[in-house]
């Protein structure tokens, strides 16, 4: 009985210990379950994030494509617009042109033709001073319809580098005709 009770003192420290090893390996092996579990999450995480890099990437060239074409759409329709003012700005600039030299015209012809009136009430010498002046009106007129609107600004800025002051008092003084004329139509 002896032996029995050795060999169930035995069998107990055996379980004793098996418990014991078990307890300890069911530790590890549920960390080494979790550790697994871990890195398999964290593997899967990097692939989500690397399959969601790839359709941004996907999507932001798709958008940037359209963004260029519409860029590329919306350049093209404003250089076509910006041409086409620029030759209803020419087609104005010229109208204007013929409307100033046709008035300059008209001023010197009126000039031209109140000279005889003007030689009878204040005598010979101020005639003469206006059918200069109606010449010169005349020869103006026709200078300026015969060049083009680029030409005349090309003469207004060498006229403008030759005598600056000249310029401002005519400027000064087309301001002040412009001011007259524009109240006046306000009356």
């Amino acid at each position: 009985m002896a032996q029995a009770s050795a060999k169930s003192g035995s069998k107990t420290r055996k379980s004793s210990s098996a418990k014991a090893e078990t307890k300890a390996a069911k530790p590890a092996n549920n960390k080494a379950v979790a550790k697994s579990r871990f890195n398999a999450a964290l593997e899967e995480a990097k692939a989500g994030a690397a399959a969601l890099r790839a359709e941004a990437s996907e999507r932001a060239a798709v958008y940037r494509s359209q963004a260029q074409d519409k860029g590329g759409t919306l350049v093209a329709e404003a250089r076509a617009y910006g041409s086409e003012a620029r030759l209803r700005a020419g087609e104005l600039a010229e109208e204007s042109k013929h409307r100033a030299s046709d008035a300059i015209a008209s001023i010197g012809k009126a000039v031209g033709d109140t000279a005889a009136t003007i030689d009878e009430r204040f005598g010979e010498q101020y005639g003469d001073y206006a059918r200069r002046a109606s010449r010169s009106l005349q020869e103006t007129s026709a200078k300026l319809d015969a060049k083009n609107v680029d030409e005349l600004g090309e003469d207004a800025r060498e006229f403008v580098r030759k005598s600056p002051g000249v310029a401002v008092g005519l400027a000064a003084i087309a301001g002040f005709l412009l001011a007259r004329l524009f109240r006046g139509s306000r009356d």
